[in-house]
C-alpha cells in the first residue's frame, strides 16, 4: 500500500497512472455492490424494493387462508411511515408512556438478541424430567385462607393474624378441616372446604408449595403460613405419582426453570458490572 506522505516522491506520469489504477479499483468494487430500488417515497423516506420483499416475505406466514396482495402490504407500509411521521411531529416519542412502550420492545428485543440461542440449546430428557418430578411433584392441597392486601398496614396484617389464629383454635377443637375452612375461609375455594386441587409447582406460591411439600404425608395439616397473598393453614390431601403426571408439561416445567436459570446468571453479571443502589425499606 502506498502511503500519502509517498505520493511526493512520485513522478506525475507515475501519479497519473496511480489515480487511474485507483479509479478502476473503485469502479470493480461499486459494480459489485447492488443498488437499492426505490420503491415508494413517503415525504424525504424511501422504502426501497429490497426492503419491501423482506417485509412482505415475513409477513406471510402470519396469513393462514387469505393472503394480501403486495399493493395492499405496500399501502399499509406507506401508512404506517405517515403515522410514525406524524407522530414524530407530535412529539410522541418524547411522551412518557410511550417511551416507556419503546423501552419495553428494546427490552424484549434484547432478550431475544442475546439470550435465544442460548435457550435452543437447552435439552431436556425423559430421565431429566423424572428425576426432576421426584424434587417437585404435583400436590393437592386444601387451605384455610384470610387474605392480605398489597397494601394493608401493620393493623391490617396483625388483625388478618388473630383472626386465623382463632381459626385454628377451631381446628384444634377437633372439627374438620373442611367444615372449618367452608365456615371461616376466604377465597374462592371455601365452598370447596378450601380444596385446591392438584396443583404444579409453578402454579403455587414458592413458601406455600414449599411448606406443603414439606408435609410429605397426605392428610396432615401445617400451623399458620404467611405468603403475599395472606395467612394460611395448608392440609396436603395428595401427592400425584410420576406415572400419572403429563410428562410433557414436566419438560416444559423444567425448560422454563432452566431458562430462568440462565436469564438470572447473564442478569447477574449485567448487575455485578453496573452501579445499583436499591433503598429496600421504603417498600417493606
Amino acid at each position: 500500500m502506498i502511503l500519502l506522505i509517498d505520493l511526493v516522491k512520485l513522478k506525475p506520469m507515475k501519479i497519473n497512472h496511480l489515480f487511474v489504477g485507483l479509479g478502476m479499483i473503485a469502479s470493480l468494487f461499486a459494480s459489485n455492490v447492488k443498488a437499492a430500488t426505490e420503491l415508494a417515497r413517503v415525504n424525504n423516506t424511501v422504502i426501497t424494493l429490497e426492503d419491501f420483499n423482506k417485509k412482505y416475505q415475513a409477513l406471510l406466514p402470519m396469513y393462514q387462508n387469505k393472503v394480501p396482495s403486495k399493493a395492499t402490504v405496500l399501502d399499509d407500509l406507506i401508512k404506517r411511515e405517515l403515522g410514525i411521521q406524524e407522530a414524530k411531529k407530535m412529539k410522541l416519542d418524547q411522551d412518557p408512556e410511550v417511551m416507556e412502550e419503546m423501552n419495553t420492545a428494546l427490552y424484549q428485543a434484547f432478550l431475544r438478541k442475546t439470550l435465544t440461542n442460548e435457550f435452543e440449546k437447552i435439552s431436556v430428557t425423559d430421565t431429566d424430567a423424572k428425576a426432576y418430578y421426584q424434587k417437585n411433584p404435583e400436590i393437592r392441597t386444601s387451605h384455610i385462607f384470610v387474605q392480605l392486601r398489597p397494601e394493608s398496614t401493620k393493623e391490617d396484617q396483625q388483625d388478618a393474624l388473630k383472626r386465623i389464629q382463632d381459626i385454628q383454635k377451631e381446628l384444634n377443637k377437633g372439627k374438620s378441616f373442611a367444615e372449618v375452612a367452608q365456615k371461616f375461609s376466604e377465597g374462592v375455594a371455601a365452598p370447596m372446604g378450601g380444596d385446591l386441587d392438584y396443583q404444579i409447582k409453578d402454579k403455587l406460591d414458592p413458601v406455600y408449595y414449599k411448606t406443603a411439600l414439606g408435609l410429605r404425608t397426605p392428610g396432615k395439616v401445617s400451623g399458620i403460613v404467611k405468603t403475599p397473598f395472606g395467612y394460611h393453614i395448608i392440609k396436603l390431601t395428595g401427592i400425584r405419582s410420576w406415572n400419572d403426571v403429563d410428562h410433557a408439561m414436566v419438560k416444559q416445567l423444567l425448560i422454563g426453570e432452566k431458562r430462568q436459570q440462565i436469564f438470572d446468571r447473564y442478569m447477574g453479571k449485567l448487575k455485578s458490572k453496573a452501579r445499583v443502589s436499591v433503598k429496600g425499606s421504603l417498600i417493606n
